[in-house]
């Protein structure tokens, strides 16, 4: 049976899907060195979070917009590979679809930097300010 195709009928364990998401994530996380930056920024981000106590509302805020940078990763990774897989000749519409993909990342990743500066600037502030 190939990939990604399944009989009328013949469903698989709902958890599967989970299995499959892990998979995915774990590869991207493996093979794409845009997502492993992101995941030490985020780290840095939680440790400073936790370090200058934020907010409720602050927390919610920096980890939605770490999700946001990462998923909106991993979609460009997938658009990426999808694009590998239709053709391995340069076609402008293939590079465009691949820019744009970018570019969502990059406006993402440039609003978590604007959003954590605006959390974090304060703190940083006040800390020196007290030292």
């Amino acid at each position: 049976m190939a990939m990604g195709s399944r009989e009328p009928g013949n469903r698989r364990p709902f958890w599967y899907s989970f299995v499959d998401a892990s998979r995915g994530i774990f590869h991207a996380v493996r093979t794409e060195r845009n997502i492993k930056v992101d995941l030490l920024a985020a780290s840095i981000v939680v440790v400073a979070a936790l370090f200058f106590q934020v907010t409720k509302m602050e927390w919610l805020l920096l980890l939605l917009t770490i999700t946001m940078v990462l998923s909106l990763e991993l979609i460009n990774t997938a658009i990426e590979r999808a694009v590998d897989l239709t053709t391995t000749e340069t076609k402008v519409l293939a590079r465009q679809a691949k820019d744009v993909a970018a570019g969502a990342c990059f406006i993402a990743a440039m609003a978590s930097v604007i959003i954590g500066f605006v959390i974090f600037f304060p703190y940083v502030i006040q800390f020196v300010e007290s030292s």
